[in-house]
């Protein structure tokens, strides 16, 4: 049986204690630590764009050309925070914005050339702040823990 087996044993095995409340073992308060060190090493490697800033990029990158709206959908943003987003992306050259051609109420979003460039050659940062961010676990652990966050989300 190897650590990570002995380890899950050990915490199905405790019982919660209904009558204690610590914060340090509150799901809430575990994320945002974990988000917290996950942010500082993103900052370490990309330090000219914000998280989501680099999530518009690259989704972008991956899709294409989309509404703006639908954009913060794929991203988890809502329809303000995306605005924000994309504005300040704008202002950076990074983005371009048109209107739909039939529906003009309709927002595009496109990534212009300087922006597939910098998305290019963030992506490989990306992975190393992935990797950075998940090294303290095994790979197996790692894996479990995406799908569990993911089964969260």
């Amino acid at each position: 049986m190897s650590g990570e087996d002995n380890l899950l044993r050990l915490v199905e095995a405790e019982e919660l204690d209904e009558n204690n409340y610590h914060l340090q073992d509150q799901v809430g308060f575990i994320l945002r630590k974990a988000h917290q060190r996950h942010v500082a090493i993103f900052a370490s490697h990309i330090g000219d764009l914000t998280p989501p800033q680099f999530a518009a990029l690259a989704k972008l990158y991956d899709i294409g050309e989309t509404s703006q709206n639908q954009l913060g959908t794929l991203i988890a943003m809502d329809a303000a925070t995306v605005k924000g987003v994309i504005d300040r992306l704008k202002a950076r050259g990074l983005v371009e914005l048109s209107k739909h051609e039939v529906d003009k109420r309709r927002l595009l979003v496109n990534l212009t050339a300087e922006g597939r460039e910098a998305i290019e050659r963030l992506i490989p940062l990306a992975r190393t702040i992935t990797e950075e961010t998940l090294a303290p676990l095994t790979a197996k652990e790692a894996a479990t823990f995406l799908q569990l966050l993911a089964k969260l989300a």
